[in-house]
Protein backbone atom coordinates (compact mmCIF):
# COMPACT_ATOMS: atom_id res chain seq x y z
CA UNK A 1 0.00 0.00 0.00
CA UNK A 2 1.38 3.25 -1.26
CA UNK A 3 1.38 6.28 1.25
CA UNK A 4 -0.27 9.28 0.56
CA UNK A 5 1.94 12.41 1.72
CA UNK A 6 -0.61 14.58 0.64
CA UNK A 7 -1.08 15.69 4.10
CA UNK A 8 2.45 17.43 4.28
CA UNK A 9 2.39 19.52 1.30
CA UNK A 10 2.21 23.23 2.63
CA UNK A 11 -0.48 24.10 0.72
CA UNK A 12 -3.06 21.55 3.31
CA UNK A 13 -1.48 23.53 6.30
CA UNK A 14 -2.96 25.49 8.70
CA UNK A 15 -0.04 26.36 10.37
CA UNK A 16 1.92 27.60 6.95
CA UNK A 17 -0.78 31.03 6.11
CA UNK A 18 -0.95 31.59 10.25
CA UNK A 19 2.62 31.94 10.46
CA UNK A 20 2.93 34.27 6.75
CA UNK A 21 -0.08 36.18 7.45
CA UNK A 22 1.41 36.85 11.28
CA UNK A 23 4.72 38.00 10.01
CA UNK A 24 2.82 40.28 7.19
CA UNK A 25 1.06 41.58 10.22
CA UNK A 26 3.67 41.82 12.15
CA UNK A 27 6.43 43.70 9.26
CA UNK A 28 3.32 45.91 9.13
CA UNK A 29 3.65 47.17 12.63
CA UNK A 30 7.30 47.97 12.23
CA UNK A 31 7.76 51.20 10.84
CA UNK A 32 4.55 52.55 12.74
CA UNK A 33 5.95 51.09 15.95
CA UNK A 34 9.87 52.42 15.20
CA UNK A 35 8.44 56.07 15.70
CA UNK A 36 7.36 55.26 19.24
CA UNK A 37 10.35 53.31 19.94
CA UNK A 38 8.43 50.74 21.21
CA UNK A 39 9.06 46.50 19.75
CA UNK A 40 5.87 44.86 18.97
CA UNK A 41 5.55 42.78 22.26
CA UNK A 42 6.43 46.69 24.31
CA UNK A 43 3.12 47.57 22.30
CA UNK A 44 0.76 45.30 23.41
CA UNK A 45 2.15 45.25 26.82
CA UNK A 46 1.38 48.99 26.61
CA UNK A 47 -2.06 47.90 25.15
CA UNK A 48 -3.23 46.20 28.30
CA UNK A 49 -1.81 48.75 30.25
CA UNK A 50 -3.60 51.60 28.56
CA UNK A 51 -6.53 49.81 28.93
CA UNK A 52 -6.52 48.77 32.76
CA UNK A 53 -3.55 51.36 33.91
CA UNK A 54 -2.30 48.74 36.88
CA UNK A 55 -2.59 45.35 36.17
CA UNK A 56 -0.54 41.88 38.28
CA UNK A 57 1.90 40.15 36.31
CA UNK A 58 0.05 36.75 36.66
CA UNK A 59 -2.51 38.29 34.45
CA UNK A 60 -0.36 40.09 32.40
CA UNK A 61 1.24 37.21 31.22
CA UNK A 62 -2.16 35.23 30.58
CA UNK A 63 -3.49 38.36 28.57
CA UNK A 64 -0.51 38.48 26.47
CA UNK A 65 -0.10 34.50 26.29
CA UNK A 66 3.71 34.82 27.18
CA UNK A 67 6.05 33.42 29.11
CA UNK A 68 7.18 35.34 32.21
CA UNK A 69 10.64 35.06 31.88
CA UNK A 70 9.71 36.88 28.52
CA UNK A 71 7.77 39.28 30.24
CA UNK A 72 10.67 40.22 32.88
CA UNK A 73 12.90 41.69 30.16
CA UNK A 74 10.42 43.40 28.58
CA UNK A 75 8.73 45.01 31.75
CA UNK A 76 12.83 46.64 32.26
CA UNK A 77 12.78 48.01 29.16
CA UNK A 78 9.66 49.75 29.46
CA UNK A 79 10.19 51.02 32.85
CA UNK A 80 13.43 52.46 31.70
CA UNK A 81 12.19 54.03 29.08
CA UNK A 82 9.92 55.47 31.93
CA UNK A 83 6.44 54.14 30.79
CA UNK A 84 5.89 51.63 33.45
CA UNK A 85 6.25 51.34 36.94
CA UNK A 86 7.20 47.82 38.86
CA UNK A 87 6.31 47.05 42.67
CA UNK A 88 5.48 44.33 44.87
CA UNK A 89 1.31 44.14 46.05
CA UNK A 90 1.48 45.74 49.34
CA UNK A 91 -1.01 42.64 50.26
CA UNK A 92 0.46 39.78 49.05
CA UNK A 93 4.65 40.51 48.63
CA UNK A 94 4.39 37.08 46.09
CA UNK A 95 2.09 39.66 43.14
CA UNK A 96 4.26 41.92 41.47
CA UNK A 97 2.08 44.88 40.08
CA UNK A 98 2.46 46.77 36.70
CA UNK A 99 1.20 50.61 37.11
CA UNK A 100 1.31 52.76 34.11
CA UNK A 101 2.92 55.99 34.66
CA UNK A 102 1.92 59.67 33.07
CA UNK A 103 4.53 59.58 30.13
CA UNK A 104 3.43 55.49 30.10
CA UNK A 105 -0.66 56.95 29.48
CA UNK A 106 0.70 60.10 27.33
CA UNK A 107 2.26 57.65 24.93
CA UNK A 108 -1.26 56.53 24.04
CA UNK A 109 -1.74 59.86 22.08
CA UNK A 110 1.11 59.08 19.75
CA UNK A 111 -0.02 55.36 19.31
CA UNK A 112 -4.21 55.96 18.76
CA UNK A 113 -3.38 56.03 15.18
CA UNK A 114 -1.49 52.74 14.35
CA UNK A 115 -5.19 50.33 14.65
CA UNK A 116 -6.42 52.02 11.57
CA UNK A 117 -3.38 51.96 9.63
CA UNK A 118 -3.44 48.08 10.04
CA UNK A 119 -6.98 48.13 9.32
CA UNK A 120 -6.78 49.78 6.25
CA UNK A 121 -4.46 47.46 5.35
CA UNK A 122 -6.15 43.82 5.93
CA UNK A 123 -7.76 43.19 2.51
CA UNK A 124 -10.93 41.69 3.99
CA UNK A 125 -14.60 43.34 4.47
CA UNK A 126 -15.21 44.81 8.05
CA UNK A 127 -17.43 41.17 8.14
CA UNK A 128 -14.62 39.10 7.10
CA UNK A 129 -12.09 40.79 9.49
CA UNK A 130 -14.90 40.23 12.40
CA UNK A 131 -14.83 36.33 11.23
CA UNK A 132 -11.46 36.14 11.16
CA UNK A 133 -10.93 37.46 14.49
CA UNK A 134 -13.13 35.55 16.31
CA UNK A 135 -12.02 32.56 14.95
CA UNK A 136 -8.45 33.65 16.13
CA UNK A 137 -10.10 33.87 19.40
CA UNK A 138 -11.58 30.72 19.29
CA UNK A 139 -8.00 29.17 18.08
CA UNK A 140 -6.29 30.94 21.15
CA UNK A 141 -8.81 29.70 23.43
CA UNK A 142 -8.58 26.08 22.03
CA UNK A 143 -7.26 23.62 24.60
CA UNK A 144 -3.96 22.34 22.37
Amino acid sequence: MEKNFESLYLKNQICFPAYAVANKILRRYQPLLKELDLTYTQYITMMVLWEKRKVNEKDLVEALYLKANTLTDLLKKLKDKGYVDIEKDKKDKRNILIILTEKGLALREKAVSIPSCIYQDHWLTDEEFVTFRVLLEKMLKGNW
